[in-house]
């Protein structure tokens, strides 16, 4: 059995037990809180598919939160030729890495 949630922008499609990192949600969470995904869009048991408009309802997911963090830097960097202009800026992306506990 799979669903397709989304979170963030973004869809993801996860199975009970899988990992996945998303980007961090507004909020006061702490590794080991329990999040409920409600944005549910496509649920497939193998037999039956459900399709959402936009989302299923009464659909939910539940994961745990087992990392809180930021990706590595990502440097930008703003260059003119001949005319003494550099600029070099930095960036590291927050996520939070989720375990699917119950769909």
């Amino acid at each position: 059995m799979f669903v397709v949630i989304e979170t963030g922008g973004k869809q993801y499609k996860v199975a009970e037990g899988d990992s996945i990192k998303i980007e961090k949600l507004s909020g006061d969470y702490k590794k080991g809180d329990v999040v409920t995904f409600d944005k549910v869009l496509l649920s497939d048991n193998g037999t039956e598919t459900t399709i959402g408009a936009p989302y299923i309802a009464g659909a939910k997911v539940q994961a745990e939160i087992v990392d809180i963090s930021r990706y590595p830097k990502v440097n930008v960097v703003k260059y003119k030729a001949k005319s003494n202009y550099v600029k070099l800026r930095g960036h590291r992306q927050p996520y939070m890495k989720i375990k699917i506990a119950k769909i």
